[in-house]
């Protein structure tokens, strides 16, 4: 994906050229500051994925404790299962703040005045690199959270055994301190979060959301324009699969499908009248035949759930049933 990929840009009945380098991009000194901050928290990322990926959770365990109440050395033998896991939990969910803080900052240097939208993504592309990365993060992550159904399960022991301490009906042969290393507090955050059916995008939206509400000098249309753009970018890419500066392996492929749904997912939310609606400036049906045609090199139907699930207009009367047909698996 080491070309450069050229977007035409319709302003004013002209076209602009304007080119994005996801690949190879390097960031200037005006970049470095926040590039570092950022490149720090990504470069936990993958350690991450493989956590998650090899996450099988207690659920053998869980059964036998259950079927044995009685038995102290089965509940403490669970409980000594269970925490490790819960810590690891822990430890994803303390990430995706930290992507939250992650988002806003690229989001405040892609939108800052006085330059345009499209002027920073043209001078800062290291920095819109990395937004591409943490969406594509994002998607990889909560597509693993949504086929793992031992994650819930074992959160939900787990506060279920702290609950019974407080109840003053404590079960033998537990160490209640282990489990002191979540605060109630934070154990009702996290419960919220992996209720979630893709967790780390809606962190994402929340942020996205956020900044727009938070920041008076930033103007929502200058957040859209910065995602509305990307969104283009991949899609453009996508859809030229022949043309010699868009050769891309399956790696690629996959890094450009996910980012673009993650950016619909977030314009979706920040625009008041969605991505689905005729004033949003990216092709939502075009964008939505490129995932499809891509069913050879993604998952297609979580990317179509997670536009389905996690997006906030889809449901809404001005949205063309046109394009709700498209988005059933």
């Amino acid at each position: 994906m080491g070309n450069l990929l050229k977007v035409l840009q319709c302003k004013e009945e002209a076209f602009e050229d304007f080119f994005l380098d996801f690949e190879n991009a390097r960031p200037s000194e005006e970049e470095k500051e926040v590039y570092d901050q950022v490149s720090h928290v990504l470069s936990f990322a993958p350690g991450i994925i493989t956590e998650l990926k090899s996450y099988k959770g207690a659920g053998d365990e869980i059964r036998v404790a259950i079927s044995n109440p009685s038995s102290q050395e089965k509940q403490a033998d669970t409980w000594h299962a269970i925490i490790p896991l819960v810590k690891q939990l822990k430890e994803f969910f303390e990430f995706s703040k930290h992507l939250q803080k992650c988002i806003q900052e690229l989001l405040r240097a892609l939108t800052c005045h006085p330059l345009s939208p499209l002027q920073h993504l043209e001078s800062k592309q290291a920095l819109a690199k990395q937004f591409a990365e943490i969406l594509h993060f994002t998607l990889k992550f909560d597509d693993l959270k949504m086929n793992n159904p031992a994650i819930q399960n074992d959160f939900s022991y787990f506060r279920r055994t702290m609950q019974r301490r407080g109840m003053n009906s404590a079960t033998p042969g537990i160490d209640y301190e282990e489990g002191r290393c979540i605060s109630t507090e934070m154990a009702n955050e996290m419960s919220l979060f992996y209720a979630e059916a893709t967790p780390m995008l809606r962190t994402l939206s929340d942020a996205t959301t956020r900044f727009v509400q938070d920041n008076d000098d930033v103007e929502t249309d200058r957040t859209l324009e910065v995602l509305s753009t990307m969104a283009n970018i991949c899609k453009a890419m996508l859809e030229n699969p022949d043309d010699q500066r868009f050769q891309m392996g399956a790696d690629s492929v996959s890094f450009c499908v996910r980012v673009m749904v993650g950016v619909i997912i977030l314009y979706d939310h920040v625009h008041k009248d969605g991505a689905f609606a005729k004033g949003s400036k990216i092709d939502i049906k075009g964008s939505i035949r490129v995932v499809k045609e891509q069913n050879a090199k993604v998952k297609v139907k979580t990317l179509l759930n997670a536009l389905r699930y996690t997006t906030k207009h889809l449901n809404d009367e001005a949205t063309p049933k046109a394009i709700q047909k498209m988005l059933e698996c």
